[in-house]
């Protein structure tokens, strides 16, 4: 049960009787740091109180401060100062991610399956998450784009301390087998984001080249099929004359085969008329 008299003050609460956030956007901490944060806590105290909602009459759920809470934890601290806030379970949501982004502490897909969590759970709309969030609606949309990425591309990519850039270059290629390959070359040459996207845009050029030839064959047929109603035009002008031509047509996969055949006395006769 929230107590108004309570709210908005530091309290000391035991470390054991407070949750994590259910939708802590950020899954991964970094070891060192977070004993270089206890050694700086066991020594000087925790500066900046964790924020935290009531639960129950015992319990309370992390709101922001988990890196503390850990590092606290390893300094062997039993209680920890705490803000006590009352907020409802999506402002809880939105609390967690904002901390997080503000300290730049999320990775770019960490911050991704943030944003998405919380436009699933909540049945929001991005316009209505990027305003919460402060961001343009657009920028969301492209962080939302990461995730298009499998989860081992991701991992590849952290891995090799490449940028959001690079991702957002990646995710220009579909084919993902070819997208794997580049990515490969990105981290074996250690190509910056602009060979990157130079890079991609190379690959993207040269698919379309390979496209064209088959637009091309189709004009060459369509140019045939032009020379062969000229033949056939020419061999119906002659019977409209009185010369019995013949023709006869054979097509194959490889030839067009058209062999026309003239009435010898009709072609002397007509250049007889014809002198």
């Amino acid at each position: 049960m929230f107590r108004e008299k309570d709210e908005n003050k530091v309290l000391q609460i035991p470390t054991i009787q407070i949750r994590p956030n259910r939708t802590q956007p950020r899954k991964t901490f970094d070891e060192d740091e977070l004993r270089m944060l206890s050694q700086s806590i066991a020594t000087s105290g925790i500066l900046q109180p964790l924020t935290v909602r009531r639960i129950s009459a015992s319990e309370y759920e992390l709101v922001a401060g988990e890196r503390r809470l850990r590092a606290a934890a390893l300094a062997g601290l039993t209680k920890v100062p705490c803000v006590l806030i009352k907020c409802t379970d999506k402002e809880s949501a939105v609390f967690a991610l904002l901390e997080n982004l503000q300290r730049a502490d999320l990775n770019m897909f960490e911050e991704a399956r943030g944003i998405e969590r919380l436009i699933r759970k909540y049945n929001i709309t991005q316009e209505e998450a990027a305003a919460k969030l402060g961001k343009k609606q657009s920028t969301l949309s492209n962080k939302l784009r990461l995730l298009k990425l499998s989860f081992e591309e991701q991992d590849w990519i952290l891995g090799a301390g490449l940028s959001e850039r690079h991702a957002r270059a990646l995710l220009r290629i579909e084919d993902p087998r070819t997208r794997r390959e580049i990515l490969s070359k990105i981290v074996a040459e250690g190509l910056s984001a602009k060979d990157t996207e130079n890079e991609v845009a190379k690959l993207l050029y040269e698919e379309e080249l390979l496209k064209k030839p088959h637009r091309e064959s189709r004009y060459v047929i369509k140019d045939v099929r032009i020379f062969v109603n000229t033949i056939t035009k020419a061999v119906d002008t002659m019977r409209l004359s009185g010369i019995n031509a013949e023709s006869e047509k054979h097509e194959t996969d490889e030839f067009i085969e058209y062999r026309v055949k003239i009435p010898k006395a009709a072609a002397i006769k007509s250049k007889n008329r014809s002198a």
